[in-house]
């Protein structure tokens, strides 16, 4: 079994994701856009970066819904290989 403190850290992460997504979009979008001047997209990059640095969707684990163990993770399952093996 996984440390309570790791598995609800993944889940700050994950929420901290679904709330900073649209504005994370935007400023992609903004930061990406070529027909823009060059300043403006450099703020957008800037803002980018002020944003918290777990609100990134790449920041996020894989972990196993019944043990939360990171390692040996089959998505088609969402459980480690010890507990599909177990089950």
């Amino acid at each position: 079994m996984a440390k309570k403190s790791m598995i609800n850290r993944e889940h700050k992460r994950t929420l901290l994701a679904k709330r900073f997504a649209s504005k994370r979009a935007a400023l992609k979008n903004v930061a990406a856009n070529q027909e823009l001047p060059m300043e403006e997209r450099e703020a957008a990059r800037m803002n980018l970066q002020k944003l918290p640095r777990d609100s990134s969707p790449v920041r996020g684990r894989n972990r196993c819904r019944l043990t939360g163990r990171p390692h040996g993770y089959y998505r088609k399952f969402g459980l480690s290989r010890n507990e599909l093996r177990r089950l």
